[in-house]
């Protein structure tokens, strides 16, 4: 999964991925908006600092470094330092006031946002044998072709144990997808802060409602595949979101708590300002389908607070 994804010629070293798949940030410029918001509300916990950063993470093309940026009002934008962390060569056009960097810069002091990052972040899957052990599941690169290999043993087992029990219900198909690296991988992410929040927006599950078949699944030209470790596609797993230290919301309560709301304009505004109008409808129609339960407004968003002054800054609504 890593050669495939990030290894020389990988899908993510040559691919532009809104090619591929389709994310919030493309969505809807609502979405930046609502990250600018999060940025500001940041701003203000850590008492206006005469440099505030945003990361970036898994920053694909920069359209969510850039169109923060776009949101900001000039006052803070001029006091902000942006970095896009992405593997893959800085793309042309972006905004010069974007720095691309492989790593999140240590020491930020700021708002640190992965969407949809930690579910490209490679990881083991496990099944059980025939012994009803879990083992790794062994993956031929050329075809996907899948075969049973070794007992999974320390660290791994142990958070089979803790997170996600094979032997808890379901058949002999079952799987499981390991998080460990995923935990320390968002562990590092954070450690870079050294004030701030971070916040990681995923596909994601908890321990109520694991997915008893797993998740890891293809993407590649708009449509899912099956995952085949080749470098083609893109390679991707729901998160274990519960495993990670922060706290979770849905998408939808977190756009909420932000002022996204899918909520139709007056229809006393059509005969006042028709253009009025049929902007706030379609900024509406954009902020229903953000926040629609059954689709982006059940994606999980993790805040981890670095600092007691950012730890509440994600409050859901009083009413939904």
């Amino acid at each position: 999964m890593e050669l495939a994804l990030y290894g020389p010629g990988g899908f993510f070293r040559r691919e532009r991925p809104a090619d591929h798949f389709r994310t919030s940030v493309h969505a809807s410029s609502l979405f930046a908006g609502a990250v600018a918001e999060l940025l500001a509300r940041v701003d203000t916990a850590l008492g206006h600092p005469a440099e505030l950063d945003f990361v970036d993470m898994a920053a694909g093309s920069g359209e969510l470094a850039a169109g923060v940026l776009a949101a900001l009002p000039p006052s803070l934008a001029a006091r902000v330092r942006v970095h896009a962390v992405e593997r893959s060569a800085r793309p042309a056009g972006l905004d010069p006031r974007v720095a691309w960097t492989a790593e999140p810069p240590a020491g930020a002091r700021g708002l640190l946002f992965a969407n949809e990052w930690l579910d490209n972040v490679p990881l083991p899957v496990a099944a059980p044998g025939p012994d009803g052990h879990a083992r790794y599941v062994e993956v031929r690169r050329a075809d996907g072709a899948e075969r049973l290999g070794a007992r999974v043993s320390g660290e791994d087992a142990r958070w089979l144990e803790r997170w996600w029990p094979l032997g808890a219900g379901g058949g002999p198909d079952r799987r499981a997808e390991i998080g460990r690296d995923r935990e320390a991988a968002w562990r590092r992410a954070v450690a870079a802060l050294a004030a701030g929040l971070a916040v990681a927006v995923d596909y994601g599950h908890t321990a109520a409602a694991r997915p008893a078949l797993g998740t890891l699944t293809g993407y590649r030209d708009g449509r899912q595949a099956v995952a085949v470790p080749d470098g083609s596609m893109d390679l991707t797993a729901h998160v274990a979101m519960d495993a990670l230290p922060g706290t979770l919301t849905t998408q939808r309560e977190a756009l909420h708590a932000l002022g996204v709301r899918g909520q139709r304009p007056p229809l006393a505004l059509a005969a006042q300002d028709a253009p009025a109008y049929l902007r706030a409808l379609a900024a509406a129609t954009e902020a229903a389908e953000l926040t629609a339960k059954g689709g982006l407004g059940d994606f999980l968003w993790l805040a981890t607070a670095v600092g007691a002054g950012c730890a509440d800054l994600l409050r859901p609504p009083a009413a939904d």
